[in-house]
């Protein structure tokens, strides 16, 4: 296997950003690692417009926004691994990688940026009463359903939580007939952008429910509706407030977490606040020569930032060959001379 001097885990929007940007820093050694068939992550499901405002001056949907920077690193002719896994990464920065094609093979690269996103936060986190029906999905889960695979999660739904993916996901569901009963958002106010409250629910008439909870589903084989409850100033169901709405489906937006699990393995240090690594001025972790890049590190309320925030890593430590580890001790030397 060949040896890197940089491998990126992660072929989305920051990993395609980061290998771009430390080529042009003169890191030509470069492979991007994606666990998916093509490049671009999330982006490749979002077919709505909004991206690339702040980052291009002009609105591109989720695939056009990720196919600039896809462009960018062919232009390069970066390495790319397709349908591989990072199954262990290890504090020296040894991967351990497994796909089709090779099995399972290690590769110790000189440099590691790690740019592995984030993902849904499960049913499972929140506490919900009630059986596990069939029609709970994950607001990201009914978007790949609905956008990639042609799939209808169901005809009547409530979306719980007003982040930005539940937004769209209500237009979304709207568009392609479903009726959405409502949004519910246990906060007294939006996670959500405020152009999407605007373009998704106003513009549908799609009422948003605030200090709204789900407090109970009901079915057994498949959801057949809701019991959403007011809570109080401590996120407690008020007893009394009790409101049944009939669906098929809910849709949970309920916030988005960072993929860090082969940070843990590599036993980085991690930042409680931000559920990310802690990092330094220039993105690096406790790990010397490891960098975390993207949602990885914190979430980003747009992917514009996320491809910006790269430009750090144009800091990042240069292999220094032989010859330019003399001139640079000659510079050195020079300088001295001259300050004495």
């Amino acid at each position: 296997m060949k040896n890197y001097d940089l491998v990126v885990v992660g072929g989305g929007p920051a990993g395609l950003a980061a290998a771009a940007k430390a080529y042009d820093c003169g890191i030509k050694n470069v492979l991007i690692v994606e666990r998916d068939k093509k490049l671009g992550g999330i982006l490749n499901q979002c077919i709505h417009n909004g991206f690339g405002l702040h980052r291009f001056k002009e609105e591109l949907t989720g695939p056009e926004y990720a196919g600039r920077f896809e462009d960018e690193v062919a232009k390069r002719d970066i390495d790319v691994m397709l349908n591989t896994i990072v199954v262990d990464f290890s504090s020296d920065k040894t991967l351990t990688l497994m796909n089709e094609e090779n099995g399972m093979f290690q590769i110790r690269p000189k440099a590691v940026i790690l740019a592995m996103g984030c993902r849904e936060r499960p049913r499972g986190a929140l506490n919900i009463p009630g059986s596990r029906p069939a029609g709970v999905y994950s607001a990201g889960t009914a978007q790949k359903l609905v956008n990639i695979d042609g799939f209808m999660p169901g005809k009547k739904i409530v979306i719980l939580g007003s982040g930005d993916i539940g937004l769209i996901m209500a237009r979304r569901m709207t568009l392609e007939g479903a009726e959405v009963k409502c949004v519910a958002e246990i906060m007294p106010y939006s996670g959500g952008l405020k152009r999407n409250i605007v373009q998704c629910l106003n513009d549908f008439d799609i009422p948003l429910y605030f200090s709204t909870t789900i407090s109970d589903i009901e079915g057994t084989d498949r959801v057949k509706g809701v019991y959403l409850s007011k809570v109080d100033e401590n996120m407690k169901v008020i007893p009394g407030t009790e409101k049944y709405v009939e669906c098929d489906a809910i849709l949970l937006s309920v916030g988005l977490i960072p993929e860090n699990e082969l940070s843990r393995d590599a036993q980085i240090k991690m930042d409680p606040r931000t559920k990310g690594a802690e990092v330094s001025d220039r993105m690096m972790t406790s790990i010397d020569g490891v960098f975390a890049a993207g949602n990885v590190l914190h979430v980003h309320d747009l992917v514009d930032y996320v491809t910006e925030k790269v430009n750090l890593l144009e800091k990042m430590p240069q292999p220094i060959s032989k010859m330019n580890l003399i001139r640079k001790m000659k510079r050195k030397s020079t300088s001295h001379q001259a300050m004495a």
